[in-house]
């Protein structure tokens, strides 16, 4: 479908279509998420095609990526026409990678909460994680073990 054939809708509708709110879908178009058509008045109107885009950039945010990261992503996307199915494939294959980063952090995170939180003991001397002369901070900054790195004993 060629872009022109796309209905216009208002930013009311979009809002309540799409479950954002009008002021993210204003802030979404500063960052060149998606596109407004400004119309009499200069109300902004948005091509129904936009309800994808705005679903794409709410569920990339709840798996992780940073706005910078789906602007990138949306960059590939084909202005001159609505995405089409091989068009959105191609963008799924960078989120199954993170998808799987994602669930394997959860895991260890899962893991790591049964080992301290779930023991019970509260004891920093005889806490599986216990962290004798910060040893995990020489590998960098953060949770160490939730990132991934092995316990030591």
């Amino acid at each position: 479908m060629k872009i022109e054939d796309d209905p216009l809708l208002g930013i009311g509708q979009v809002a309540q279509r799409s479950g954002v709110k009008a002021s993210a879908l204003r802030f979404y178009e500063s960052q060149g998420l998606i596109e407004s058509v400004r119309g009499e008045g200069s109300h902004r109107r948005y091509h129904r095609s936009a309800l994808r885009r705005i679903a794409f950039v709410v569920f990339a945010q709840r798996i992780g990526f940073t706005l910078e990261e789906i602007a990138e992503q949306l960059r590939k996307l084909p202005t001159r026409h609505v995405p089409t199915g091989r068009d959105w494939e191609r963008m799924s294959r960078v989120w199954k990678e993170r998808l799987d980063q994602r669930m394997a952090e959860l895991q260890r995170l899962s893991s790591s909460l049964d080992q301290c939180i779930g023991c019970g003991c509260l004891s920093m001397r005889s806490c599986a994680l216990y962290n004798a002369g910060d040893r995990c901070g020489q590998n960098g900054a953060g949770a160490r073990r939730w990132l991934g790195d092995p316990m030591e004993d």
